[in-house]
């Protein structure tokens, strides 16, 4: 291998390791550019009735198709209109309700300010974010967020790195605080996320999920030699005990009886399952969420809930494992 290239691959991770810390502190330098505008910015996309149409050209662009995608999936409608489409026919998509974010390093970039008379034409709010305070762009835009990073991480400072990256970051600063304005919980999340493993937890109920079928019933006054055998053929490590109308009335699991044969030894088989039995089990309704659920049993230590109605009857049974969804 050639000796230049050797010495330059000997400083590759340094090389790598200046652009992340020089990236990272354009960001940081991001904070004390958060003012009124950064506000009022948030204030007029949290009062949008429409769409907020996130726009830029080039990397700009690429910026701001991500900040689309993370407005709209948490819980502001939101999409990415390149500035060149709407020569051709994209300007129908556009109402008098939505807001535009419109992307420019410089603020000066061409096709993006021949869009912007289209905007101002049909009173369109404009929130802008450019490096440039003083630009044409900032000029008409309603609020205007300043991104200014002193140089790029790119060694010749012409690529767009630490500009496009706080760009980014300053997207998810907006989605972050439009968040927190709307409230927006992790259920909200779910919904807009149904097809991931997130979704699945919190929309999935204990109603999907739990066991309904040969359930180890044992009555309280069986004795606790018999009830062995019931819960070992349950397959669940436990054993619930009804009343005669099927309301729950206590249980016992697998730690329930080894501490028991420790304590009584020899006279366990004495004992009856009501001796034994946990009279306050874990309830949760069909229409309790699998997150709720994981939430109890880490809290409880516990490794099964019991599922049942509003009067209390045993419905079916859910496990750990169920919940591994």
């Amino acid at each position: 291998m050639d000796k230049t290239i050797e010495r330059r691959l000997e400083k590759v991770c340094d090389w790598g390791g200046q652009a992340l810390k020089e990236e990272a502190q354009a960001i940081l330098e991001l904070l004390p550019q958060l003012d009124d505008n950064f506000t009022k910015a948030v204030e007029i996309m949290y009062n949008c009735h429409g769409k907020i149409i996130v726009t830029g050209v080039g990397k700009s662009g690429n910026i701001g198709a991500k900040i689309a995608a993370t407005l709209a999936s948490t819980g502001t409608p939101a999409f990415f209109i390149n500035p060149l489409d709407v020569y051709h026919g994209d300007l129908g998509v556009m109402t008098a309700d939505d807001v535009v974010l419109a992307l420019s390093n410089s603020g000066q970039t061409d096709e993006l300010l021949r869009f912007i008379p289209m905007v101002l034409h049909m009173n369109i709010p404009i929130i802008s974010m450019t490096g440039n305070p003083n630009s044409l762009l900032a000029k008409y835009s309603n609020a205007h967020i300043r991104v200014y990073v002193r140089k790029e991480a790119c060694p010749l400072n012409l690529a767009p790195t630490s500009s496009t990256t706080a760009a980014l970051a300053m997207g998810d600063a907006l989605a972050i605080a439009l968040m927190q304005m709307r409230d927006f919980r992790p259920q909200d999340f779910a919904q807009f996320h149904p097809g991931g493993e997130l979704g699945k937890r919190l929309l999935t109920t204990a109603a999907d999920v739990m066991r309904t079928n040969d359930l180890p019933i044992i009555p309280q006054e069986m004795h606790l030699g018999e009830a062995i055998i019931r819960v070992s053929k349950g397959q669940l490590g436990l054993g619930v005990s009804l009343t005669d109308d099927h309301q729950v009335i206590g249980l016992i699991t697998d730690g329930d009886i080894r501490r028991a044969m420790e304590r009584w030894q020899a006279k366990f088989f004495d004992h009856t399952v009501s001796d034994i039995m946990t009279r306050m089990p874990k309830l949760v309704l069909p229409s309790t969420k699998i997150s709720e659920i994981q939430r109890i049993m880490n809290q409880h230590k516990i490794h099964t809930v019991l599922v049942v109605d509003e009067e209390k009857r045993l419905l079916g049974v859910v496990d750990h494992y169920a919940c591994m969804v």
